[in-house]
């Protein structure tokens, strides 16, 4: 049993996580036929908690594989009663709610593993509570919470005493999920340089590493920053480099969102080869859209490409499951976008525009400045087109004047482009 552990253990570390699998489940099954003791149920716990990152990264994170590994291994340890091995499976268990997106689920277990890493006084175990919680809150859309586990998170992560972590948790490494998020959350909450210096930084951790998971996640995070900041060219670098390690490794979660990437980029160029591209991305149920963002760059691409009802059936989709799991950090963009397919189909300009102030209400109670910019110019070039021109201008020289920084940006240079529109006689 030791030797096919420490063997699944070995081919995990090279990233061979199907050979590491295989191993981990015949240690399982070998286990299995030893008279059960407090040593076998230890056993049987840390083989589980070997196997869950394996599975993750080459299944949907709320696999039921994934799933009944953890689900199994807090069984075992309930058995056991007080044992350390506690914090890693109920870590693994808060990474299949919010993988299923039971982000309330995931929040409670949160709560519960910050209360165990104080009792353990263990750095190392407080670092991992924020990792858990930084990235659901991400998905309630909580950005401000967020920036600040991922501060916390980042003052205490040293590559050299953590690069372990990957095969222990998430299957990537911690350092590299929180610069990701805290970079993202730097633009969405209206920051667009400071978050582009903290996403090289991560892309430079992620490089260092030598561990193809996490470079492929700093990869397509970093490729979805350029997007936001309308960079097209370091788009296509990130998510090329990022496909073919993902699609060599076997990562499909990646491989979906790479795919939309690359069908975005295509449309964006006038090939209606990226509306197929993108619709089988979405059709893979095996590595289905986590992320609101997701849905937001196929509709959006659907919208370029002249086929807005395919695009509003994407965004009636993304919008309905934030209803059902909580608000989301992207539902501002789905509104937004929402409206603009809208004027593209229905005549009524209402809709649309209560499409836009929905937007602006989500965007402004989640502090994301740079999606109330987005739409807040959608709203603006309503206006305009209906002669409220004045109102249009104060409206977007209000939201345009909050930002200090990220002015050679598409979407700020957009709003200066409309404000001396609006501003003209």
């Amino acid at each position: 049993t030791s030797y096919l552990h420490q063997a699944g253990r070995k081919a995990a570390a090279r990233s061979a996580y199907r050979e590491g699998v295989s191993y981990f489940e015949q240690a399982l099954e070998t286990l299995s036929r030893l008279p059960e003791t407090r040593e076998t149920l230890e056993q049987a716990v840390g083989i589980r908690i070997d196997l869950g990152p394996a599975l993750r990264t080459i299944k949907r994170g709320s696999a039921p594989e994934v799933e009944q590994t953890y689900t199994q291994a807090r069984e075992l340890c309930q058995r056991l009663g007080d044992t350390p091995q506690l914090f890693p499976v109920l870590w693994g268990l808060c990474r299949v709610y919010h993988s299923g997106r039971e982000f309330h689920k995931a929040r409670e277990l949160g709560e519960q593993l910050f209360s165990l890493a104080h009792t353990m006084q263990d750095p190392a175990l407080i670092l991992e509570a924020h990792h858990t919680q930084w990235s659901t809150l991400f998905s309630l859309g909580e950005l401000l919470s967020v920036k600040e586990h991922c501060e916390r998170g980042r003052a205490l992560y040293d590559p050299r005493q953590h690069r372990q972590h990957a095969f222990l948790y998430a299957g990537h490494d911690p350092g590299v999920c929180c610069g990701s998020h805290a970079a993202e959350v730097l633009w969405l909450i209206g920051y667009p340089d400071q978050a582009l210096r903290r996403s090289q930084e991560t892309l430079s951790l992620g490089r260092e590493l030598f561990h193809p998971y996490s470079l492929v996640y700093a990869l397509l995070w970093s490729a979805r920053l350029h997007k936001f900041r309308g960079e097209m060219e370091p788009v296509r670098e990130r998510t090329e480099e990022a496909m073919i390690l993902a699609t060599e490794q076997g990562f499909p979660r990646w491989v979906m969102l790479g795919t939309i990437l690359r069908g975005w980029l295509s449309v964006e160029e006038g090939s209606e080869q990226g509306i197929e591209q993108i619709r089988r991305a979405l059709a893979d149920k095996t590595a289905a859209a986590e992320q609101q963002s997701t849905f937001a760059f196929a509709a959006e691409a659907y919208g370029k490409a002249g086929q807005a009802e395919e695009g509003l059936s994407v965004v009636t989709e993304a919008l309905a499951r934030a209803g059902r799991t909580g608000v989301g950090y992207y539902e501002a963009e789905l509104h937004r976008i929402n409206g603009e397919l809208l004027s593209q189909t229905v005549p009524d300009e209402e809709e649309a525009e209560g499409c836009f102030q929905k937007a602006i209400e989500v965007a402004r109670h989640q502090s994301a400045k740079s999606l109330e910019l987005r739409a807040v110019m959608s709203l603006s070039r309503l206006w305009q087109s209906q002669g409220k021109k004045e109102e249009a201008r104060a409206l977007l020289a209000e939201i345009y004047n909050w930002f200090t920084e990220g002015f050679d940006t598409a979407d700020l240079k957009a709003a200066k482009a409309l404000l001396e529109e609006l501003s003209s006689n």
